[in-house]
C-alpha cells in the first residue's frame, strides 16, 4: 500500500472528490424504538441484522459541496500520490465543539486506514483550534461509520429523528480531544 498523506483541500481536488462514489452497503440497522409512559419518553435504539446488505445513499448532495467547501472551517484531502482518495470537512460551533460534516473515502480505498488518518488530522486540528470535543454523525443505517465512530473511541451522544432529507435518523457520536 503506498503512503497516505493528508494536506488541506485545493480547488483542484474538488471535481474527483465530488466525483467520488458516496454510497456504501450496511447489514445492520440501529433500529429507534420509542415508547410514551404518561409523561416519559423512553428512546432505544438496538443493532439489527438486516436480512440482505443494502445500499446507503450518502445523505449530502456531493455536488452542493462545491459550494460550500468554502464555508466550512476546514477540509482535509487524503492523498495517495498526487490522487485525492477521500476527503474530510469541518465546521466549528459554539461552546468549543468541532462537527465532522464530511467523511468520505473512495470505495477502493476504504477499510486501508484511510478514514482514520483523516480522523486523526481532524482531532488534532480541533485541538490547536482550541475545541474540547468533536462530533461525528451518521445515519442510523450507516452500520459501517457506526462501528468506525466506536473504534476511535466515540461515544454515543444522542440522536435527531427525521434529521436528512431523506427523513432518515440522524445518530450523533463524540469524543473528548485532549
Amino acid at each position: 500500500m503506498s503512503e497516505i498523506q493528508i494536506r488541506p483541500m485545493v480547488a483542484g481536488d474538488l471535481p474527483r472528490l465530488m466525483g467520488m462514489d458516496h454510497a456504501m452497503t450496511s447489514e445492520y440497522v440501529w433500529q429507534l424504538e420509542l415508547r410514551r409512559d404518561g409523561t416519559q419518553t423512553v428512546a432505544a435504539f438496538r443493532e439489527v441484522r438486516l436480512p440482505r446488505p443494502i445500499p446507503l445513499t450518502y445523505p449530502n448532495n456531493p455536488f452542493a459541496f462545491a459550494d460550500e467547501w468554502k464555508h466550512r472551517s476546514m477540509v482535509f484531502t487524503a492523498l495517495s500520490g498526487s490522487d485525492p482518495i477521500g476527503y474530510l470537512s469541518l465546521t466549528d460551533r459554539p461552546v468549543s465543539v468541532a462537527w465532522v460534516a464530511d467523511l468520505v473515502v473512495a470505495p477502493q480505498w476504504r477499510r486501508r486506514g484511510v478514514a482514520g488518518a483523516l480522523l486523526d488530522a481532524a482531532q488534532e486540528w480541533g485541538t490547536t483550534h482550541g475545541h474540547h470535543r468533536l462530533f461525528l454523525e451518521m445515519q442510523s443505517k450507516n452500520q459501517p461509520a457506526i462501528r468506525f465512530a466506536q473504534k476511535h473511541g466515540y461515544e454515543f451522544s444522542g440522536y435527531n429523528d427525521h434529521y436528512y432529507l431523506t427523513q432518515d435518523v440522524a445518530l450523533f457520536f463524540a469524543r473528548t480531544l485532549k
